[in-house]
């Protein structure tokens, strides 16, 4: 028997705007370190010493953020078996379905791509009492022991101790709770026998495939039907929309844990954790988790803080200066800033609410936008012009394209530029130009070592992304 992690990456963290966006959320921004939370959920189990192989990973995510996974993980150098796409979300239940399809003879780890994990060791040392209940043929949560009557996450009720394994005790599960009152909270902490609930998930694939046919049919035949009509492209695997749709949106606790609970399954068991997790949740667990100055701020950027004290300063694009500041927030992004009281960062996913509902643009992307070639940044715009960064990553090249409503000139800051503009084929360099003029096919491309840069100016009277005819493409968007 072998172990598969998988990773479930389709989170939109909107508490964390405005860093955190629809096309760009957490799970793929550096918060803590020099890798995103999805690179260091990639790495968490390196150096495991287990009984058993571990394979690489499978991730789950949508169509929007398939290229930043797959980067991602280029990045740090680590293999990915298979990147499954959801068409639509559908919550853990069905993830963890369509996951278990893919790998039916393994034990499998299901691990959030946005959580915090401070003590691999010991995290380690819990994976593997896991894998050896999951032997059993047990469904294994993993609990943190809290340290605060949080009213933020859900609560596992522990029931009495199975066995031990290793530094490990295993317990019953006697009940789920979901978020409560901060007074409910306070006895949960007051009585030591509840934990938060992690999200994390081990079993064998086998054994979740039989509990979700026997208790959510619905859940288990929409995913197997989606699977076996999915389509596989290269290191993507489509599931089947129409089928996928079908499937109803569920939690593994709804779905299949709670149920067992209550029925006093013999065959659940929970793992209590002291591993310094966090779900970053708000960005007073961005606060809580990283090293405080003197004054208790954590600060990052371009920040001048006077008479300041117990406040997370983070600055993406120029001078913040604070003056008789204490427990606040403030985040200033490419193209937004937050100011907020550290006590109501939760509050946040309501003005993220706000601008979906004005369909206002920062609520969803970045000024910085990422795609599969590297990136483009708005620098400016008007009514008859647009002006854009354009850079693209060695090896890489735009799709073969036209626009029907704007013309492009290109001016190449660095690097090498191959061009084709209609019949034509020819190479930039630095300081020189070309123009593309309305309707002619066209294509940008890096084929040297090193990144290249553009500054592209837009002439027209349109200038979005759905002006563009693809013609040809390597990743798939023609």
């Amino acid at each position: 028997m072998k172990l598969c992690p998988v990773i479930l990456a389709g989170g939109g963290g909107t508490r964390l705007w405005p860093l955190s966006r629809e096309h760009y959320p957490k799970q793929f921004l550096k918060l803590f370190d020099d890798n995103t939370l999805l690179q260091n959920t990639l790495l968490r189990l390196d150096g495991l010493n287990s009984s058993i192989e571990v394979l690489d990973p499978v991730i789950l995510c949508n169509e929007t953020h398939r290229f930043l996974v797959a980067e991602q993980s280029v990045q740090i150098s680590r293999n990915i078996s298979r990147i499954i796409l959801e068409p639509v979300g559908r919550n853990t239940a069905p993830a963890l379905t369509v996951a278990s399809l893919n790998e039916e003879d393994a034990i499998i780890i299901m691990m959030p791509a946005d959580h915090i994990i401070g003590k691999i060791d010991l995290f380690h040392d819990a994976i593997n009492a896991g894998i050896a209940m999951a032997k059993k043929d047990y469904l294994v949560t993993f609990g943190i022991k809290p340290d605060a009557p949080k009213t933020g996450f859900g609560y596992i009720h522990m029931g009495d101790e199975i066995e031990s394994i290793g530094k490990q005790t295993i317990h019953a599960i006697s009940g789920f709770a979901e978020k409560p009152e901060r007074s409910i909270a306070e006895q949960y902490l007051s009585l030591g026998e509840y934990l938060w609930n992690s999200g994390i998930f081990m079993m064998k694939a086998s054994v979740w495939l039989e509990k979700i046919k026997l208790l959510q049919a619905p859940i288990y035949n929409a995913c197997v039907d989606s699977f076996n009509k999915g389509e596989t492209d290269g290191l993507f695997f489509r599931l089947d929309e129409s089928s996928f749709i079908k499937s109803p949106d569920d939690s593994i606790d709804y779905a299949v844990m709670e149920k067992l609970a209550q029925e006093n399954d013999k065959n659940l068991a929970v793992i209590p954790v002291d591993v310094d997790w966090s779900d970053v949740g708000a960005w007073s667990s961005v606060w809580d988790i990283n090293d405080k100055d003197n004054n208790n701020n954590y600060i990052e950027g371009d920040v001048i803080a006077e008479q300041t004290s117990n406040c997370l300063i983070r600055s993406e694009r120029g001078l913040v200066v604070t003056i008789g500041c204490e427990d606040m927030v403030i985040i200033d992004s490419d193209d937004a800033i937050m100011i907020a009281s550290k006590d109501k960062t939760q509050d946040v996913k309501k003005i993220v609410e706000k601008l979906k509902r004005e369909k206002r643009s920062e609520s969803f992307m970045h000024r910085k936008v990422y795609r599969p070639w590297g990136s483009y940044d708005s620098v400016d715009m008007g009514e008859t012009f647009q002006v854009k960064r354009l850079t693209v990553n060695p090896g890489k090249k735009l799709s073969l394209q036209s626009h029907e409503k704007r013309a492009e000139h290109w001016v190449v800051v660095k690097g090498v530029a191959t061009i084709t503009k209609g019949d034509e084929i020819f190479q930039l360099y630095e300081n020189q130009s070309t123009y593309i003029p309305l309707g002619t096919k066209h294509r940008l491309e890096n084929a040297g070592d090193e990144l290249l840069e553009i500054i592209e100016v837009q002439s027209g009277s349109y200038f979005g992304e759905d002006d563009i005819v693809r013609y040809d493409d390597d990743f798939g968007r023609s």
